[in-house]
């Protein structure tokens, strides 16, 4: 009886424990601050497609194509060069944290600018009012 889930559990491990096959490191890696450009800039095109997806696709705009043409790059390399930073847990979570910090760094200007445009705002409604 207790056989059955010893052997069920060895099976388990066995088959847990195999060799996972790392990639070689790919001739044309992308360098890494060269990939916390481009996955920033994935991330803000991932926002615009969010805001309006329909008015993209109906102009034609291909945000990924825009992409690889300003890093000169294309998606083969992109998807080697990632895939291969995947694999070392540390180096991919450097790479997104420093594009966390650039999209908050990036967050807080528009906060200001929202903020600066609010009092304008607020001040031209009082002026109006005082002349009423």
């Amino acid at each position: 009886m207790i056989q059955k889930p010893l052997f069920l559990l060895l099976a388990v491990m066995l088959i847990g424990c195999q060799n996972v096959v790392r990639p070689d490191k790919p001739d044309d890696l992308i360098g890494k601050e060269q990939m916390v450009d481009i996955v920033y800039d994935a991330y803000l095109a991932n926002a615009a497609k969010s805001i309006n997806n329909k008015k993209l696709r109906q102009m034609g705009i291909r945000l990924d194509s825009i992409i690889y043409k300003k890093h000169e790059i294309d998606s083969t390399q992109f998807a080697n060069s990632n895939e291969y930073y995947s694999l070392d847990l540390d180096n991919y979570a450097d790479i997104y944290s420093k594009v966390e910090a650039r999209l908050l760094v990036e967050q807080k200007r528009l906060d200001s600018i929202k903020d600066v445009n609010d009092e304008r705002n607020k001040s031209k409604k009082s002026k109006s009012k005082s002349w009423n």
